[in-house]
């Protein structure tokens, strides 16, 4: 399986670009946790906290898919450098304001502008679509994409929190600002992997890919995995706490992540001959169904084997998800398409986060695990409409490529 993986970087450069891309991704996952820590501590209460949080990951919805076009214009080099230093400088503002205790409505403005955090997901997927294009180590390479994703939500998260707590409250969001303008530095400076850009396009409108019916379809569908994947994490905590086991939690959370990596390196060195417009069908389907299980554990034991069930769709749904986006738009805009995905999933974490909050409150853990399923069964119809639209664009092309020649 592995020797799959081997090959990929023995291309020039894909090493070094995927390492800076890992080092540029982390403040993702890092930030929120670590402004909630940070704040948390130097206030006594969480309310400031997570509105600031919530502001921080509003404006990255608003933010990622702006920037991402911006680079599809006009290149990586030239519009990474300034996302990062707006990302980063707004932060270290944040930092001076809550030190010194300067006003809450500074801090939402401040967090809002952090969120110029660039897709750095979609910026290194877009180099290596540029290398393997038509190939079928793509898949392989949007695989290994999916599990550095995962590996960035394992690590980040504690990394910060532990950080915050251990050495003092910044410490956690100023590493966090650190590893982007070191991460996106290094990235940048590989000029030779870097997409190339259509320099006739640098002065072309175009519509946001958001009112593409695929993209805005699939974007929708990576926001109900979110959900998921946000239930999964704060009803596996009440449900393990509801248990008289609250540090068992962080176990049953591995077992997801462990399903999730184990199968998508795993579904990477596969060769499915079905189209991609089947495939996202059946991943859809697949979440559903291993939805279910979550809401029948009883115990510690049986949530473990449920969210580890659950996790091994994950790795797969994002591969052929991004698959699909780079069969769909033009390669001068995939870099936008893909980032409309990525936000939808991390949209749909925070989302899913306040659904399964609410509904502990009002259900008990063990019955909050119904939005999980509920979210699952929108991927499956959000899955068969993405596969219905794709069918109709390849008919569509096909049709012309006909009326062509």
């Amino acid at each position: 399986m592995f020797h799959a993986y081997r090959q990929l970087f023995t291309l020039p450069g894909t090493a070094a670009f995927a390492l800076a891309g890992l080092l540029a991704r982390l403040p993702l996952s890092m930030t929120g946790i670590g402004l909630i820590t940070m704040l948390s501590q130097q206030r006594g209460a969480y309310t400031l906290a997570g509105v600031v949080s919530a502001c921080f990951a509003l404006s990255i919805a608003l933010f990622a898919p702006r920037i991402s076009a911006l680079v599809d214009r006009y290149g990586q080099r030239r519009v990474l450098p300034w996302a990062a230093a707006l990302s980063a400088c707004s932060m270290f503002a944040l930092l001076a304001c809550a030190h010194w205790h300067g006003p809450d409505w500074l801090l939402l403005v401040l967090a809002a502008l952090v969120g110029a955090l660039p897709s750095m997901s979609a910026m290194v997927r877009a180099r290596w679509t540029v290398l393997l294009r038509g190939t079928p180590q793509l898949q392989t390479a949007y695989a290994f994409e999916a599990v550095l994703d995962d590996l960035c939500f394992i690590v980040g998260p504690p990394l910060s929190v532990g950080l915050s707590m251990v050495l003092f409250p910044e410490a956690g969001p100023v590493t966090a600002a650190l590893l982007l303008i070191v991460g996106v530095g290094l990235f940048v400076a590989q000029r030779r992997t870097e997409p190339p850009v259509d320099a006739s396009q640098q002065h072309q409108r175009h519509r946001s890919l958001a009112f593409h019916p695929v993209v805005r379809t699939l974007a929708l569908f990576m926001l109900a995995q979110g959900i998921i994947v946000g239930t999964i994490d704060v009803a596996s905590v009440a449900f393990a706490t509801a248990q008289g086991q609250p540090a068992a939690a962080s176990i049953v959370l591995s077992f997801y992540a462990l399903g999730s990596c184990l199968m998508g390196l795993f579904f990477g060195t596969l060769r499915i001959k079905a189209p991609l417009s089947t495939q996202i069908h059946w991943v859809g389907a697949s979440v559903c169904i291993t939805a279910i299980p979550l809401i029948m554990a009883g115990n510690l034991t049986g949530l473990t084997l449920a969210v580890l069930l659950a996790g091994i769709t994950f790795g797969p749904t994002i591969t052929v998800a991004m698959s699909l986006v780079e069969q769909q738009v033009a390669p001068n805009r995939l870099t936008e398409g893909m980032t409309w995905l990525l936000t939808g999933l991390a949209m749909g974490v925070a989302l899913g986060a306040a659904a399964a909050g609410w509904a502990t409150d009002h259900w008990g853990a063990r019955t909050s695990f119904v939005v999980a399923l509920a979210a699952g069964a929108l991927m499956w119809a959000l899955g068969l409409q993405a596969s219905r639209l794709a069918r109709r664009s390849e008919d569509h092309h096909a049709a012309a490529a006909q009326g062509c020649s």
